[in-house]
């Protein structure tokens, strides 16, 4: 037999995952694994959020689909976010093969009935950061997608027909706020294992992802060799050009901080920074990019 959305098995089940992801992804750890998802349980029974090979959970017995996936894929392998953002701001998620495969229904189900879904996005080998809820606004045949809505305000503009400059715009920044910013967050500082480059300090809800090239600038893309973890103070005094990192991944502290004399924060968490060189990411890949590094550099030295 299968549930339609309305049905109290299909309302349960969504709320349940949802709760559960809600006390699970906390600021000190807000990705969950892959077999975490797969291990769910609902009412003491096996209930994964995740297909174990496709990449949409439409479970058996439910008439909608319950949760997309986005796999991990570094930034050599592609462009971050290539094509998947529409004029309107809104994000798109591709069919999986098929139109017509059970799945994508499960997709049109989920939009002709309005009912949440989770998104896990891939930001390493078998670790997501969720989204949730989430709606599917538009189903798109003839591009083999839909679009998909993160928040409520999403959820009411009209799709590729956004009526204003201002509309667009904050859909948009919606759209940057909610997950090119978290996304980036995390794919940095799991490079960096959790650890500020300069310091060393480990908890995850004091890091940032900080911009080599700012993403205000057109070529501050968000790649992980576009970044460094950096724990808030850190992060802070870099966009101040208070220190500086050199393409040899070396810190200087700005000649006039180095001569000032204050408390201990000054001495040991900005003036013992200097000379020291950052701790890089092990895959090459991930590690900062030499050339915006020099680039950044040189307006630091300007500065």
């Amino acid at each position: 037999m299968i549930t339609s959305p309305h049905d109290d098995l299909d309302s349960r089940v969504r709320a349940a995952a949802m709760a559960w992801l809600r006390l699970r992804c906390t600021p000190e750890d807000p990705v969950v694994s892959r077999s975490e998802l797969l291990g769910f349980q609902f009412e003491g029974h096996a209930f994964p959020l995740i297909d174990n090979q496709l990449g949409i959970r439409k479970p058996q017995g439910m008439a909608a689909a319950l949760s997309i996936l986005t796999t991990y894929t570094s930034d050599g392998a592609r462009a971050p976010y290539e094509d998947a953002v529409g004029n309107d701001g809104l994000l798109r998620y591709k069919f999986q093969g098929n139109p017509k495969h059970y799945t994508n229904v499960g997709l049109r189900v989920a939009f002709e009935h309005r009912v949440p879904l989770m998104w896990f996005f891939g930001i390493k080998q078998g670790l997501y950061l969720p989204f949730f809820p989430v709606w599917i606004v538009a189903v798109e045949p003839e591009q083999s997608q839909v679009a998909v809505a993160l928040d409520e305000a999403q959820r009411h503009l009209s799709v590729d027909t956004v009526t204003s400059e201002i509309e667009r715009r904050y859909s948009q920044r919606i759209t940057k706020q909610r997950l090119h910013q978290p996304v980036f967050r995390q794919r940095v500082i799991q490079a960096y294992e959790s650890a500020c480059a300069m310091c060393r300090l480990r908890h995850r809800s004091l890091l940032d992802a900080a911009h080599i090239i700012p993403d205000r600038d057109t070529r501050g893309v968000p790649a992980v060799s576009n970044g460094v973890s950096l724990c808030k103070i850190h992060h802070a005094a870099y966009d101040e050009n208070i220190l500086g990192v050199r393409p040899d991944y070396v810190i200087e502290v700005r000649t006039d901080i180095l001569e000032e004399i204050d408390g201990p924060m000054l001495k040991h968490g900005l003036q013992a920074m200097h000379n020291l060189r950052l701790t890089l990411p092990q895959r090459r890949a991930d590690r900062p990019n030499s050339g915006l590094l020099e680039e950044r550099y040189e307006r630091f030295r300007a500065g």
